[in-house]
């Protein structure tokens, strides 16, 4: 005999009854609402149509200074500077006469509000009007934002300093790679090209009969070309000397082939010399962008084609490198320890331009769209690059 398989049985749950509630009776829905007004958190006053007050809650009391007994029938001018009485009067009236009954102030800006005691304080507010009994009556939430707003220009001005700060240590690090590469090349690597010359002299006049010290003579020689080499590439992987000595566009031509030679990765640039006559600080880091995309490339992306494009476009320039490889997700969360494409664009950031990369299973593109320096912003690289940029402030109006 087969046993059906049991499952739980679902019942109903009980309902409960609802019992009817009574609609509010006039007089406490009015009380209800007064009692929430003046509790709340946010300055709430009406005025009516001649701009007078006739709510004043108790927030609005705490925040401008005046009992409510002061204001209630007092025009709102003694809450705004005198120098916003005539445009707030005009505002008020353009918004009574439009069709909305609700919205913010001075949409996207901060308005002015003053003080019992004279002081100019920014607020945050929103404006509905309704009529009634052929009066037409505006109420305004207003909220404080001088906290709010100190916050925000703290923050502006420490990301300013924090910029200014990366493009000075920037700078100092591009210097002392250039101070560096510079002596391995002209000190160490001329001390060691000098002496394999003179172990190829010893070799060449060692008498006949010491084979031994002319194969020892021989592996010397060939460890000196092996170190010569090594250090003219650790000279121009800290920073080329083409670039310094020969401008822009042969130091990338060199770092693409340099890149081509070293991962196998098959390279093209398409670049246009004309755009590329900039001032040192921007050559710097345009070549550097370069070099920590292709890096990537190399290290990530299991290429086999790379191209690098370079062109202007009236005042801006156009970086593009773009991949076959693999790709990756470049909305997704950065890897710990990798700071490839936040160098990149951090670089961009410095020179006031944008970064955009694409990436998908078919490869990556990676656009870098740069304004053309100005006449400020030639200054030599190691002359101040990281001037802090000046906080712009944020305009106010009436409310």
């Amino acid at each position: 005999m087969r046993l059906a398989p049991s499952f739980p049985v679902r019942r109903p749950l009980p309902t409960m009854p609802v019992p009817a509630s009574a609609p509010l009776s006039h007089a406490l829905a009015t009380a209800i609402a007064a009692s929430a007004i003046d509790s709340a958190m946010d300055a709430i006053i009406t005025i009516d149509d001649e701009q007078r007050v006739v709510l004043f809650n108790a927030a609005a009391e705490a925040m401008f200074g005046w009992s409510r007994t002061e204001v209630v029938g007092a025009p709102l001018s003694v809450l705004i500077p005198q120098r916003f009485h005539g445009s707030h009067a005009v505002a008020v009236g353009h918004f009574g006469a439009a069709g909305p009954t609700r919205r913010r102030m001075a949409q996207d800006r901060i308005v002015t509000g003053q003080r019992r005691c004279g002081e100019e304080f920014p607020i945050d507010a929103s404006i509905s009007h309704l009529t009634h009994e052929g009066r037409r009556y505006f109420t305004v939430i207003l909220r404080d934002v001088t906290l709010r707003l100190r916050a925000i220009e703290d923050l502006t001005r420490s990301r300013a300093e924090t910029k200014a700060l990366a493009a000075a240590a920037q700078d100092a690090l591009e210097h002392e790679k250039r101070r560096i590469a510079r002596e391995l090349h002209d000190e160490l690597g001329q001390s060691l090209t000098m002496l394999t010359m003179d172990v190829a002299w010893c070799k060449a006049h060692l008498p006949a009969g010491y084979a031994a010290v002319s194969a020892h003579f021989a592996r010397m020689e060939d460890l000196l070309k092996t170190t010569v080499a090594a250090t003219r590439r650790i000279a121009s992987d800290l920073r080329p000397l083409m670039l310094d000595d020969l401008g822009l566009a042969p130091a990338l031509e060199w770092l693409v082939e340099t890149m081509a030679q070293r991962s196998g990765i098959e390279c093209t640039l398409h670049m246009d010399e004309a755009a590329l006559d900039l001032p040192q600080m921007h050559s710097t880091a345009l070549f550097r962008i370069v070099q920590e995309a292709l890096t990537n490339i190399a290290k990530h992306a299991r290429a086999t084609e790379a191209t690098v494009e370079i062109a202007r476009d009236a005042d801006r320039l156009r970086i593009v490198v773009r991949d076959n490889g693999v790709g990756f997700d470049a909305a997704g969360p950065r890897k710990p320890a990798s700071f490839g494409l936040l160098g990149l664009r951090e670089r961009v950031s410095l020179l006031r331009g944008e970064v955009c990369i694409d990436s998908t299973d078919r490869g990556t593109r990676v656009a870098i769209d740069l304004p053309l320096p100005r006449d400020d912003d030639a200054a030599p690289e190691h002359a101040g690059a990281g001037a802090a940029t000046p906080v712009k402030p944020i305009p106010r109006e009436a409310p």
